[in-house]
């Protein structure tokens, strides 16, 4: 639960009182998921946000054609979860599944509500939390439409080299919208 804490207050930029750290936990549980187990289905509800303390997931779309597309990856000390479903109360959109086996930290919409009142300082972190996943989305969008494949690899690779080593290459290429054999040539060419 260190990881947790580490999480918050590297977020914050500062230490958190013990008492709401406690409150923390007091309403968040632990839960294992084998390989290849969802966390969240689309067209399902998702009631919760999970914390990675162990383990690897993504998230994932469908389009009509049956092809995933890579959303989100997700390793130790990072949230995920399909925030259209937990926030508005509709059935997700994506999928959310494990790439090995994982130990995640669950919070149910109604305790992160709750916890956002009792402690402000909630509030704050899940407000910088999706602030900062809102920039990395728009900076993803305007990569993609703007640069080169080469470029989006090279810099994925340099902001998460910890993502490079433990996701599958297809997956990457899938985030990345380019196909699995254009990244194969590219990452040859960056070596």
């Amino acid at each position: 639960m260190t990881l947790l804490r580490e999480n918050i207050e590297s977020t914050l930029g500062h230490e958190i009182s013990n008492e709401a750290y406690e409150a923390f936990v007091a309403i968040s549980f632990q839960k294992s998921f084998d390989k290849k187990e969802f966390l969240a289905e689309a067209g399902k509800y998702c009631r919760y946000q999970f914390f990675i303390i162990e383990g690897a997931c993504y998230s994932y779309y469908v389009n009509e054609k049956g092809d995933k597309n890579a959303i989100q990856f997700a390793i130790e000390s990072h949230w995920i979860t399909d925030s259209a479903s937990y926030f508005a109360d509709k059935p997700a959109v994506s999928t959310i599944e494990t790439l090995e086996p994982t130990m995640a930290l669950l919070l149910s919409k109604v305790n992160f509500d709750n916890l956002c009142q009792q402690y402000p300082v909630y509030d704050k972190f899940f407000r910088i939390l999706l602030q900062n996943s809102l920039a990395a989305l728009h900076l993803r969008i305007a990569k993609t439409i703007s640069e080169d494949a080469e470029h989006r690899y090279t810099e994925f690779s340099k902001k998460y080299p910890h993502f490079t080593q433990r996701i599958p290459q297809y997956l990457i290429a899938s985030f990345l919208g380019v196909k699995p054999q254009s990244l194969s040539r590219i990452r040859k060419h960056t070596s």
